[in-house]
């Protein structure tokens, strides 16, 4: 504000009656500010202005993809209580996987001047258009998916690391056709490290890659029927490593209904009663309450004056024994030899 004062001619009581429609001001000298305020790019830290005054209506914008995922719940809870310590409130949108409702969102909290914005993005969205606002100082975060498009601070999850040690947990057990059960779009981040870490863990078992044994659900019914192909192959996989939640909830589905209680099963991320099931499932946990908070605090250390470049955070999963993913393969499965 003391800059836009300093080249306007102005006392900077008068920036802040133009910009907040505070008290009169002449014509001219108006239009004067707001050319100033357009040629410098300069945009009201509503933060500081919040503080200042004592007020807590301050927000922060938060996209999301899926509103009925326990995943992104868990993320929004981490963001919020990190937030709320600071005075400030969640503002939270759905982009139901979609690019042109991720940027309409946008959009509609860069209008209401959020102090700072968060976003998983969804599958096919790109985020050139944010160059500007990240530039002006913009605390812009990407959660569980990096920018594309765009140099910025993100937060994710070992997805690689986890599946590789899903995966190797399953080979440890006798497996040696392990069947990968995906999200689409195949380039999606957390897919695309998952059947990386999927890969290695084969790789380092000296094991080949078969490409009949990898399949795709975006959903739980489809990943239903991908565990019911994959089951049918003439030589089937003996257990199966699946990349998320739906992914999880799908084989179950097709498992139990065939009846199978001889495939072993590892799923990434912890569904809900995964230890009531039977067996109890084997997992890779993600921590998303946590990734939230990271992220919220790295928004925050940008609203305090952190600018220090973009900076990616991998938050760690863990392997979670129950039961499911140490079942070993029956008698006289097949077993390849090795590459």
């Amino acid at each position: 504000m003391a800059d836009v004062a300093r080249e306007a001619g102005v006392a900077a009581k008068t920036v802040s009656r133009v910009l907040n429609g505070e008290g009169p001001v002449a014509a001219g000298t108006r239009e004067r500010v707001l050319a100033v305020v357009g040629r410098l790019g300069y945009r009201p830290n509503l933060m500081a202005r919040n503080m200042r005054v004592g007020a807590a209506d301050a927000t922060v914008g938060l996209v999301v993809p899926e509103l009925g995922n326990p995943f992104f719940g868990a993320v929004a809870g981490g963001v919020e209580r990190v937030v709320r310590a600071r005075g400030l409130t969640l503002v939270l949108g759905c982009s139901s996987e979609t690019a042109a409702l991720e940027q309409a969102l946008i959009a509609t909290f860069l209008a209401r001047r959020v102090s700072a914005l968060m976003i998983v993005p969804s599958a096919a969205a790109e985020h050139r258009h944010l160059r500007a606002e990240r530039a002006a100082g913009l605390p812009i975060v990407f959660l569980d998916r990096p920018a594309a498009g765009l140099t910025a601070d993100c937060v994710v999850s070992a997805n690689r690391q986890g599946a590789r040690t899903g995966v190797a947990h399953l080979l440890a057990h006798g497996h040696r056709r392990v069947g990968f059960i995906g999200d689409r779009p195949a380039g999606l981040h957390p897919r695309r490290e998952r059947f990386q870490g999927y890969r290695d863990a084969l790789e380092e078992a000296g094991l080949p890659a078969d490409r009949a044994l990898v399949a795709t659900g975006h959903d739980r019914e489809a990943a239903a029927a991908a565990a019911r192909r994959l089951l049918a192959l003439p030589d089937p996989p003996t257990a199966l490593f699946t990349g998320d939640d739906l992914a999880t909830t799908g084989a179950v589905v097709a498992l139990s209904g065939a009846g199978r209680r001889d495939v072993a099963l590892v799923g990434f991320d912890d569904p809900p009663l995964a230890e009531c099931l039977d067996p109890p499932l084997t997992a890779v946990a993600q921590d998303p309450a946590g990734m939230g908070v990271a992220a919220a605090e790295l928004a925050l250390s940008r609203l305090d004056g952190d600018r220090s470049r973009a900076r990616r955070t991998v938050i760690p999963t863990r392997l979670v024994v129950r039961g499911s993913g140490e079942l070993r393969p029956a008698p006289g499965a097949p077993r390849p030899a090795p590459s």
